[in-house]
């Protein structure tokens, strides 16, 4: 690591010096009034928002960086008053907030042409016979550009009178005209990134920045503009900018903001795209120890130890990535939903671990949730009616098809506000006049699978001490459950801790969980949706681990009333296992070709495993054994139970103490209390 990116990571990261220069703006829902009061159109309102961001904010320079931009106002104003949103609601369905987000823009359609020849492409297209709706839709998207590069000009000016030469000849550049230079992509990525959060467009990933970014990178290193070492300085840059205004984005905790990025990945001819800019990712995230971006790695059946070695170099800082996707699963998967080869060779992953694709994807991959605990409790009253386990198997499954149907139900007529800065980094939004709230080439909504363990696991136990063993009467099974197992205390510790869990490489447990998996694939396989798209199964949990949890009564694992369930597709907090190779062993057995939405197996290892490189291998050697068994997807914690227990004691000790949490990595003692508590349940394990 330089002397300069020292400096930049004591000034942005440590002092946090951008923060004295935010103003005070607090959104009361003024501005919001006054665009109903002047009659104008969700379009309207959506450029006026970028409008007003951009015109208040504050250009500063500092007088020796390369990579530009602060955010100065610190909330972005709704557009709708809550009146207004309260009318929206009754008559659509509104995911999150009712914003474009959780995609992935193709940066890359504003950064290669730059905007003066991207004008030129709109106003050919108002030259046809534009309806009035097109005609100002793309006059939309004109004035959004003039925003934009408004904007970049005055961190022009900015840098001059800052004296900052490189800046200023960076931004007389860019964005009208298309980067030459590394430097200058890696600043307009920067800008678009920058300007797509303050238009309220939240969660946008980085994407494959290793593809997009690997022409000017390589271009500076053949021409002699740059060295391997100067390169790397850059792209820790730009990392750093990903870190300066983090903390005013939206999300369910401080580090739950999307910014991830994919490195490698097969090519359609089966090559490998992996180049040495994702290796300088790799290096750039290991030296600098930074939450954002978060690192993923496409693997598959032939990618070297060695990538695995450098990727649990990463995991051994304790940084929680990178996360892995398996392509081998992953893209016959993407195929047989109806992605067009080359998209499903192109795939990324979306804030958290859904897989989506660059400038074509409007899909909606964490629409709502499977509850597979609900199959449970719903279904337990029921149980003493049931002579075999096979008959309370239908119960189970009935309910899984009911729940789909409620899913189903729920998530159409969708709404989101127009996003004409995002649609134009996507597929066929100038061509149509359409923007990309109303959809894109993909339109296919996602379904996490919340608590998949604690059901096997209920469902295991169940089948052992109700039908097998008959240890359990059906009724006392029910009492214990419907009472959170008051006076059976030792009965509950024995179904915790000693009945068969998903997790043991145990056949008749596992095969439990391919039924399940089996059914919440079936149950969608068919349907489509309002937008043309279809439904996908997933193993994610999401935040849902925590909710789902607190309505559930106990269960038949031994699980408390609102205990937690297991975050993702992992075992249950309970299991007692000698390691995690049973772990991956019994994780592999399910067709997790049919529900990869998303939704990684993660494992927390004791940080005692990463102290040599001997044992830097043995744990890649061990990520590498679950591709190759047919895994989907993976992300590991290293982890100290103590010294999270101290860090609640103490967080002013911890401050840079990073733990991987559903799909994203955080700060430990920035985290609400149930997370952090939650995390150091989870077992530590040794491989």
């Amino acid at each position: 690591m330089t002397e300069y990116i020292e400096t930049l990571l004591k000034r942005f990261i440590a002092d946090k010096d951008q923060k004295k220069y935010r103003i005070s703006f607090t959104d009361d829902g003024t501005l919001a009034a006054a665009w109903k009061g002047e009659n104008l159109n969700d379009l309207q309102r959506a450029v006026r928002r970028l409008q007003f961001m951009l015109e208040n904010e504050v250009p500063h320079v500092y007088p020796d960086e390369k990579i530009a931009l602060i955010r100065t106002v610190p909330q972005i104003p709704e557009i709708f008053t809550e009146q207004e949103r309260e009318e929206i609601r009754k008559a659509h369905y509104i995911h999150e907030q009712g914003k474009v987000c959780n995609i992935n823009p193709e940066y890359i359609r504003l950064i290669a042409p730059g905007f003066d020849q991207k004008r030129l492409e709109i106003r050919a297209e108002l030259q046809k016979d534009c309806t009035p709706e097109k005609k100002e839709y793309l006059e939309a998207l004109l004035t959004v550009l003039d925003l934009i590069q408004a904007f970049a000009a005055r961190y022009r000016e900015a840098a001059e009178k800052a004296g900052n030469e490189t800046v200023a000849k960076t931004f007389a550049r860019i964005p009208a005209k298309a980067p030459e230079t590394y430097l200058e992509a890696l600043q307009f990525l920067r800008l678009l990134h920058y300007c797509l959060w303050c238009s309220f467009n939240y969660h946008n990933t980085l994407g494959r920045f290793d593809q997009y970014m690997y022409p000017y990178y390589r271009a500076d290193i053949e021409s002699g503009r740059l060295d391997r070492g100067s390169a790397l300085e850059l792209t820790e840059e730009f990392f750093i900018s990903c870190n300066k205004d983090s903390d005013l984005y939206t999300g369910m905790q401080q580090g739950d903001n999307g910014q991830s990025m994919v490195l490698g990945g097969l090519n359609p001819d089966g090559s490998e795209s992996y180049n040495d800019l994702s290796d300088l990712c790799l290096q750039a995230s290991l030296e600098l120890r930074l939450i954002d971006p978060k690192i993923n790695l496409r693997v598959n059946r032939n990618t070297p130890l060695s990538l695995y070695e450098k990727g649990t170099h990463l995991t051994q800082k304790g940084l929680g990535f990178p996360q892995y996707a398996n392509d081998d699963i992953v893209i016959p998967a993407l195929k047989r939903w109806g992605y067009e080869e080359a998209d499903a060779y192109n795939y990324v992953v979306a804030a958290c671990w859904e897989f989506i694709i660059p400038g074509r994807g409007a899909d909606i991959p964490n629409i709502n949730t499977m509850s597979y605990v609900r199959t449970i409790t719903e279904t337990l009253d029921l149980l003493p009616s049931c002579e075999t386990f096979e008959s309370y198997l239908e119960l189970v499954h009935g309910s899984i098809l009911r729940q789909t149907e409620e899913l189903v139900s729920l998530a159409k007529n969708v709404y989101m506000e127009p996003a004409p800065l995002m649609s134009l980094m996507m597929e066929g939004c100038i061509q149509s006049g359409k923007d990309v709230s109303q959809g894109c080439r993909y339109n296919n909504y996602g379904f996490h699978g919340a608590g998949l363990s604690t059901a096997v696991d209920s469902l295991a136990a169940i089948r052992k001490y109700v039908f097998e063993e008959k240890t359990i009467s059906a009724e006392k099974m029910v009492s214990m459950c419907r009472t959170n197992f008051a006076g059976c205390e030792e009965i509950q510790n024995m179904l915790r801790y000693e009945a068969p869990k998903f997790g043991n490489d145990d056949d008749s447990v596992d095969e439990l969980a391919k039924q399940l998996l089996d059914w919440a694939a079936d149950a969608l396989e068919g349907k489509t949706n309002d937008r043309g798209g279809i439904y996908r199964a997933g193993t994610g949990s999401a935040m849902y681990y925590v909710w789902d949890s607190r309505d559930r009564i106990a269960t038949p694992d031994g699980r408390r009333e609102g205990e937690e369930l297991a975050c993702n597709y992992s075992p249950s907090l309970f299991i007692r296992c000698e390691g995690p190779v049973s772990i991956i062993k019994s994780f592999t057995k399910p067709d997790l070709v049919r529900v990869s939405n998303g939704g990684p197996l993660t494992i927390e290892l004791t940080d005692t495993m990463f102290r040599n490189e001997e044992s830097i291998r043995k744990v890649a050697m061990f990520v590498k054994s679950f591709f190759d068994m047919g895994g989907h997807q993976m992300q590991i914690n290293a982890v100290n139970r103590e010294k999270m227990l101290d860090a609640k004691k103490h967080p002013e000790n911890y401050k840079n103490l990073i733990v991987r949490v559903w799909g994203w990595s955080g700060y430990f003692v920035e985290l609400d209390e149930c997370y952090q508590d939650h995390i150091i349940k989870r077992m530590e394990l040794s491989v």
